[in-house]
């Protein structure tokens, strides 16, 4: 095995060779607004090895449209270091063109009117072209899904997942992990890795039985492609008991187990492995943290966080990997093994753009056949958005803007609480909302709209503990999500203050008047994690508001004020 160093200067050395990424051709072309298949496919770099991959796909089989955040704030080590780069910063540092095709996938700044010069991005069966022409030339690439694939669609919530697991299995893939699965509850997880026709490897090497201490899924799995051993472990999201309901895993421990990482790495080295590959949902600032802790990791194929970079983020001898969300991106990995050690890798981030790549015939009749019996209701229209709707970012986006006015109007409520998800397709200014649309921001497992009344005190108290996880300067306290989308309050935050004193100003919109901690204020909220939560599903509650309203405007939200880093 070479050295750290030599290791390094050999990477850096390959890169010169033939580029530590596929971005730079097609850029050019994006800059010059001249795409086609062939040129956004590409072709790989030299190697035998070959990885795909896509992750936090969110059951979206359909191309959408999908804006990138405009605030996406780094702490700590992770500061102004990419993926927390937005707008003119992130074109800076990776030389993209203002108003190029590269610009409006990967950056926020003229959204719609680019969204209606390039369309929309993704479709499964776009997707499924790309995995083809790819493994047409490399007839052994693996498919590696990074989770969050069962959730987040009408089609998946009705059929308990089981569209997405039939499809990902026609696409191919041949190992997984998971977050948002176990949102269907273990027993449903089980039933599909166990007995539900799922083909790819179900990988978890973090998910332990909370009683016996032992793990409950495959760690890992051996491959091998092209003369070499590969072994792909799966991390799943590590706080799913904090994050998502508890007591729908109740048997089930995850965490975030860096010491069980390492000997499962060391495990497979052992086993004969040559190549190390983390297929994980741990967020990418937890993976960069990984990368620094864990030795003998290759590469990370990071998910959860929907970042989408360009390039690979090399630390020490780790390879980051980050592919976007909801469909817009599939990676290609080239790896070149010589002598059973990686010798140089080649990365190329797929943007799908859905009018420039063919369909695949046979994905799209496949994905036809799970939508066809929620067509009709999915399609009805039930109003028409006067503004841009998106959710991604650090704080609200216009579609938490629509759900917390929502649950004000339909709940009799002063303050509305909407959680920090980053899924849910973009709607533009114009276009007609339809059933399907809501769903895609709603669809869940426990959607029940509450109503409760909470203290000034406990509405701070709750910011607070939010913001103390986002804005935690170790990444290992880093719990996923955004801040806790607000609605009839607004409040001043600043991310670099002391844990307890982020928050600051909370104003009652309505009057004008400070909260006051001991008064007691109507909240109503949804996707609480506690059990037997009670109130109607939010789909409805947010059908219903739109349906009064009927053309649905939001004015940029100014009620949440950023403090300066």
């Amino acid at each position: 095995m070479i050295s750290r160093r030599h290791f390094v200067q050999a990477a850096m050395a390959t890169s010169a060779l033939y580029g530590a990424s596929g971005f730079g051709n097609w850029s050019r072309l994006s800059a010059q607004q001249v795409l086609s298949q062939e040129d956004l496919i590409g072709t790989g770099g030299p190697g035998n090895v070959t990885l795909i991959h896509v992750t936090d796909i969110h059951a979206q089989t359909q191309p959408i449209y999908f804006r990138e955040p405009e605030f996406n704030l780094g702490v700590g080590l992770a500061e102004g270091q990419p993926p927390h780069l937005v707008g003119a910063e992130f074109r800076a540092m990776y030389g993209i063109e203002q108003g190029s095709a590269l610009d409006y996938a990967l950056t926020y700044d003229d959204f719609t009117a680019l969204a209606r010069t390039y369309g929309k991005m993704g479709g499964l069966d776009r997707i499924a072209t790309v995995v083809k022409a790819i493994k047409a030339e490399r007839p052994d690439a693996l498919v590696l899904d990074g989770g969050d694939t069962w959730q987040g669609s009408l089609p998946s919530l009705r059929t308990r997942g089981q569209d997405m697991v039939d499809l990902f299995n026609l696409l191919g893939s041949d190992a997984m992990t998971s977050h948002w699965e176990f949102t269907l509850g273990s027993d449903r997880v089980r039933e599909i890795v166990e007995g539900g026709g799922l083909n790819p490897a179900f990988l978890g090497a973090n998910i332990f039985d909370a009683e016996w201490d032992e793990p409950v899924f495959d760690d890992y799995r051996m491959f091998e492609r092209g003369g070499t051993s590969i072994a792909v472990i799966g991390q799943a999201f590590p706080y799913m008991p904090i994050a998502n309901p508890g007591w729908m895993f109740p048997e089930l421990s995850f965490g975030l187990r860096r010491e069980r990482i390492a000997e499962v790495v060391e495990e497979v080295r052992a086993a004969g492995a040559e190549v190390v590959v983390l297929l994980s949902h741990n967020g990418f600032d937890v993976d960069r943290q990984f990368a620094r802790d864990i030795p003998g990791i290759d590469v990370i194929l990071t998910g959860h966080t929907h970042d989408a970079l360009p390039e690979p983020l090399q630390v020490g001898n780790t390879f980051l990997i980050a592919s976007g969300s909801h469909g817009k991106f599939v990676s290609r990995v080239d790896l070149d093994m010589q002598d059973g050690a990686l010798r140089g890798l080649t990365h190329r981030l797929i943007p799908i753009f859905s009018d420039v790549i063919t369909p695949d015939a046979e994905m799209a009749a496949a994905v036809a056949a799970t939508r066809a019996p929620f067509e009709a209701e999915m399609s009805e229209v039930i109003g028409t958005s006067g503004s841009l709707l998106y959710r991604r970012g650090n704080f609200n986006g216009t579609w938490d803007d629509v759900i917390c006015n929502a649950l004000i109007s339909q709940r009799d409520a002063q303050i509305a609480l909407s959680p920090g998800f980053r899924w849910g397709a973009a709607i533009l200014p114009g276009q007609e909302i339809t059933r399907e649309d809501i769903y895609n921001v709603t669809a869940m497992t426990y959607p029940n709209a509450y109503r409760t009344e909470m203290s000034g005190e406990m509405l701070k108290t709750i910011f607070e503990d939010v913001a103390a996880n986002i804005f935690n300067p170790d990444a290992y306290y880093q719990q996923g999500g955004d801040m806790v989308r607000i609605g009839g309050m607004g409040y001043r935050i600043d991310p670099a203050a002391e844990s307890g004193n982020r928050i600051s100003n909370m104003t009652l919109l309505a009057t004008g008047e400070p909260i006051d901690p001991a008064t007691n204020y109507v909240v109503a909220g949804w996707a609480s994690v506690n059990e037997g939560t009670e109130g109607p599903p939010i789909w409805e509650v947010v059908e219903d508001h739109i349906r009064e309203q009927g053309t649905v405007t939001v004015d940029p939200n100014a009620t949440v004020d950023v403090a300066a880093g």
